[in-house]
């Protein structure tokens, strides 16, 4: 699969078909495309459609096959980035709710945190999605996104909603603020994500669920005196 993504910060993804080359997409992700490619809704089995719910993502998928060349696009739903990750055989683990769409020899799957506290306080989710196979994935990220690679043993301490990636070499944890005065007073809530290398993490700056907070406190100012 063949892509180019355009718009900035607000980013679609055109993907150039070959004639019965398919892609999957998250229900609803099409935005245009030209005629001659063919859309069939697919479960893909209960066990699946369950996973994909647990997730984030919608019961079914769209699996897109051109029978003739031609272009189809997936817009982002919300205001920030399209990366592209060429898997090659491996694999990552993503935040649930970040899948665009991905090529036919990518397999997604759910992943439960290891660590039951990293998924009730980590602000991360005890389920995550995981992404194997041969192929690319395109992640959909709120605003900007930066990278780090990690070392064996190297941490970074991300607040919580602002991991959006990681390979699946990484390992994740929670601590709790320290301090009750950074507690009660620091607006930074309870706990962070602990992410311990080695392995490439992918950080966004603009969590929907920090803008959704935000919009919600200028719409009720009296709530949140």
């Amino acid at each position: 699969m063949k892509y180019e993504i355009i718009g900035g910060n607000l980013p679609a993804a055109i993907c150039s078909l070959r004639a019965g080359e398919g892609v999957f997409c998250e229900s609803g992700a099409m935005s245009w495309m030209d005629p001659g490619i063919e859309m069939k809704t697919e479960g893909g089995g209960l066990g699946k459609m369950m996973g994909r719910v647990f997730s984030g993502e919608s019961l079914f998928r769209n699996h897109y096959v051109a029978k003739r060349d031609g272009e189809i696009a997936f817009a982002s739903k919300f205001p920030g980035t399209i990366v592209p990750v060429e898997l090659g055989g491996g694999s990552i683990i993503a935040q649930k709710g970040s899948f665009l769409a991905c090529d036919e020899g990518v397999e997604m799957s759910v992943f439960f945190q290891k660590k039951v506290a990293g998924g009730f306080f980590g602000g991360e989710g005890f389920i995550m999605q995981k992404f194997e196979g041969d192929g690319t994935v395109l992640i959909e990220v709120d605003g900007s996104v930066h990278e780090y690679e990690l070392g064996p043993g190297e941490q970074k301490i991300i607040d919580t909603g602002y991991l959006v990636m990681m390979d699946d070499t990484c390992s994740l944890d929670v601590v709790m603020i320290k301090g009750a005065k950074n507690i009660l007073f620091g607006g930074e809530g309870l706990f962070n994500t602990v992410i311990t290398g080695p392995g490439r993490v992918v950080i966004q700056t603009m969590p929907i669920i920090k803008t959704a907070q935000l919009l919600a406190a200028l719409m009720n100012p009296g709530k949140s005196s």
